[in-house]
């Protein structure tokens, strides 16, 4: 697969991800405060990578103090920045190497796919914390899993390849 159509499947994922999660939490009447802190943990650090890679100063906070419906917003632009990245970006660019701080003041080198990757990996990994949460509330979440959204072509990027079982 081109590797340019693999990581924007892969973002496309991700963007589905964050907004059937935001949805799931902006539909409680009272959101369990964590889950709220780790959504805008995602967002937040969505767009610290987006900034990285573009070379630009952060547009918030790694950690920002958001409400659900400033999250739900943070996700729609972040979605759309990275779709405007893959216009311009050519499968050589993906192997650029990105200098940045980390945020415990560390200097890094990383390629543009490993950050890509992670980014994805990252967020999915603090979904999982989401929907702890939401259980631990009482509260029912959404099934982000990847195969979920490939299988339900809930993404046009992702439809289904293959036979749905």
């Amino acid at each position: 697969m081109d590797p340019i159509r693999y990581y924007r499947r892969l973002l496309a994922y991700d963007a589905w991800a964050n907004r059937e999660t935001i949805i799931n939490l902006r539909a409680l009447d009272e959101p369990p405060p964590r889950a709220v802190q780790l959504v805008g943990h995602i967002v937040g650090a969505e767009w610290l990578w987006y900034t990285r890679v573009r070379r630009e100063e952060p547009r918030m906070a790694v950690w920002p103090d958001l409400a659900p419906a400033d999250c739900e917003r943070a996700f729609e632009d972040v979605a759309e920045a990275w779709r405007r990245f893959f216009q311009s970006r050519t499968p050589d660019g993906l192997r650029d190497s990105v200098e940045y701080v980390n945020t415990k003041g560390e200097s890094w080198r990383s390629s543009v796919e490993d950050i890509l990757q992670h980014l994805v990996i990252h967020s999915s990994y603090h979904r999982a914390q989401v929907a702890h949460e939401l259980r631990q509330a009482g509260g029912m979440p959404v099934n982000t899993d990847f195969i979920h959204a490939v299988r339900a072509g809930f993404v046009s990027q992702l439809a289904p390849r293959g036979r749905r079982r």
